[in-house]
């Protein structure tokens, strides 16, 4: 039997809430810090895709563990995560997309994968279930878990009720991204956002200015982002993301007063880092910054040592002395993701 969905298929993707949708026609998910993952297994051959790439060469496990199943036809949504220390490690992640076969094979081998499925979109029989429901897709997913998954194949949770969905997201942390919610009658739109909102945990945290990028081009005069410090117990103060949401006026009156007080080294700890694979040879150029400057910033999710993502310029906070920005704001523990699926 031939497959009926094959790859490449876009993910079905979700609109940010500002709540969480409350009502009978919603089911809720925790939402895993991880990489999205279709996993395609068409008469035995495996095929891993995430929203952008193939991934089966990055994840040898996986695609081992997939191929060794009974079942020899299906397909699944989920998300790749890498269990560090009780939590989800991202950069772990982020280690596995390197060049190297040699290097991809050891990490495997070190701190291998986990797939967590929260969708089936073909069944073991060969048949296309996009048209479905979602209420039909889970009931197939919990009985394909039941028969086939183990510790590294695991089944999201998921309830209607949205009480739980927001004891998930306030008292649990360590690879909680938030909260999906999904329409329940609604079929799977790939690459979509009608059936499917996010709701994100959004935290704010005062930090020192440490310095700063130029832009390129026409704007290489111009301020185009600002990096973010904290300070540790010990008062080194480490780089730990950058903010450039800021309108052009902010960006031209900013550039000759953060240039008026920059100063060496700007960061006592961990500096901006060079080239890498993901960047341009510019984001070496930096130019620090006496800590003078306190910032107040929105972000989304704090890991390994930095924000994961851009974060939103709030405010400016003078009445904050420097050295009040510290690591434990964004520190604080939590119960562990992994414990809802556990529990």
């Amino acid at each position: 039997m031939t497959s009926s969905v094959k790859p490449p298929l876009a993910p079905m993707e979700a609109q940010t809430a500002s709540e969480l949708p409350i009502g009978a026609q919603w089911q809720y998910e925790p939402k895993w810090d991880g990489f999205r993952c279709l996993i395609f297994k068409d008469e035995g051959e495996v095929y891993l895709q995430s929203k952008s790439r193939p991934l089966a060469r990055y994840f040898p496990e996986v695609t081992a563990r997939i191929e060794a199943l009974s079942a020899e036809t299906f397909v699944l949504d989920g998300e790749l995560v890498i269990p560090t220390d009780g939590a989800l490690s991202f950069d772990n992640l982020l280690m596995r997309l390197h060049p190297a076969e040699s290097r991809v094979k050891k990490l495997s081998a070190e701190i291998p994968a986990t797939f967590i499925a929260f969708d089936m979109l073909e069944s073991e029989n060969g048949v296309s279930l996009l048209d479905d429901p979602l209420v039909v897709r889970r009931e197939l997913l919990e009985t394909f878990a039941a028969k086939h998954f183990d510790d590294n194949m695991l089944l999201s949770p998921a309830t209607r009720d949205a009480s739980i969905a927001r004891d998930w997201f306030n008292s649990t942390g360590g690879g909680l991204d938030g909260i999906m919610a999904k329409l329940v009658d609604a079929p799977y739109t790939p690459g979509e956002r009608i059936a499917m909102r996010k709701f994100k945990h959004m935290r704010t945290a005062e930090c020192v200015v440490g310095g700063f990028r130029y832009g390129s081009g026409n704007q290489s005069k111009v301020v185009a982002s600002l990096l973010l410090g904290l300070y540790d117990s010990e008062g080194l103060l480490h780089h730990v993301g950058y903010t450039s949401a800021m309108s052009a006026e902010m960006r031209r009156k900013l550039t000759p007063e953060l240039e008026a007080i920059v100063n060496e080294p700007g960061f006592t700890g961990r500096a901006p880092g060079g080239p890498s694979r993901w960047s341009t040879n510019r984001s070496s150029d930096w130019q620090p910054l006496k800590p003078i400057l306190v910032a107040e910033v929105e972000y989304d999710h704090f890991s390994g040592n930095r924000f994961r993502h851009g974060t939103s310029l709030l405010r400016w906070r003078p009445d904050k002395p420097p050295e009040a920005c510290i690591m434990e704001q964004v520190n604080a523990v939590k119960n562990s993701a992994l414990e809802l699926i556990s529990n």
